[in-house]
């Protein structure tokens, strides 16, 4: 409500109360201060400093690094060991190289004195040399003292029998009737005869037998060549493996299937 109109109300309320009136002294006054109460001005609220904060970014970490690897200590290379090969000059006017290691194998062909051998391998003696001709293919056996060989013949890796490189008959199969008995050391195989047609034998060593034999406490294996149907092998007692054998029939074309031999106890 508006000041003046208050007032007005305020003493016409009292007039009518009977309360005592107020001077117009007194109401100028009150007028006056009413007027000036309402026309007072608060003072200005102070403002409120706004705070300003200022973030510095640290500088990004630089991704780029420096490796700087140790040097290994550099190794010594262990050196390669390469055998000499092996080579041996017929020493003999002529030779027989042959598909065994033995007289009683199949001949391949002949050499003569001051041919040059490449050495392959041995038996287990020692005794005879697988050998081939340089360039060739083929492969024949030659018995050692029979040749020069520029090294130790022993340090040969020896080949098993399976690996003897005999030729096949297409014509023949293995032997039959093949039997063994025992009288003490001595054990006598037996078999079949072969009986070939016209114009088949190699007017070479008929029967060809491989056995596994105990001699002074070791397993050794031996190559016999026989012309009859039956042939005798010594074998010891105290090896530790079992002895045993196979036979085969020569033809001009090449070897029946090996028959096991039944190994007498």
């Amino acid at each position: 409500m508006h000041p003046k109109r208050f007032f007005l109300s305020l003493l016409l309320f009292l007039a009518a109360c009977g309360a005592p009136a107020i001077s117009t002294s007194a109401s100028a006054t009150l007028i006056v201060a009413a007027t000036a109460t309402s026309k007072e001005v608060l003072p200005a609220a102070s403002a409120t400093p706004v705070l300003t904060v200022t973030h510095t970014q640290p500088p990004e970490p630089s991704l780029t690094a420096t490796f700087s690897p140790t040097p290994m200590p550099s190794e010594t290379p262990t050196p390669i060991f390469t055998p000499k090969p092996l080579h041996g000059v017929v020493n003999v006017e002529k030779v027989s190289c042959r598909y065994g290691p033995g007289a009683m194998y199949l001949y391949l062909y002949g050499m003569v004195q001051g041919a040059t051998q490449d050495l392959l391998g041995r038996n287990q003696t020692g005794a005879w040399i697988l050998t081939t001709s340089r360039g060739d293919t083929k492969s024949c056996w030659v018995k050692a003292d029979l040749m020069n060989i520029n090294g130790d013949a022993l340090t040969l890796p020896v080949i098993a029998a399976d690996d003897y490189h005999l030729p096949k008959s297409p014509f023949y199969a293995p032997l039959t009737g093949v039997n063994a008995s025992r009288a003490g050391d001595q054990v006598t195989i037996s078999w079949n005869a072969l009986v070939l047609r016209a114009g088949d034998d190699s007017l070479q060593t008929p029967y060809i037998l491989q056995v596994w034999v105990c001699r002074a406490g070791q397993v050794t294996l031996e190559s016999v060549g026989a012309y009859q149907t039956t042939a005798t092998v010594t074998d010891e007692a105290g090896c530790a493996q079992a002895s045993h054998g196979r036979v085969a029939a020569a033809e001009k074309h090449g070897y029946t299937a090996f028959a096991e031999i039944p190994w007498p106890e």
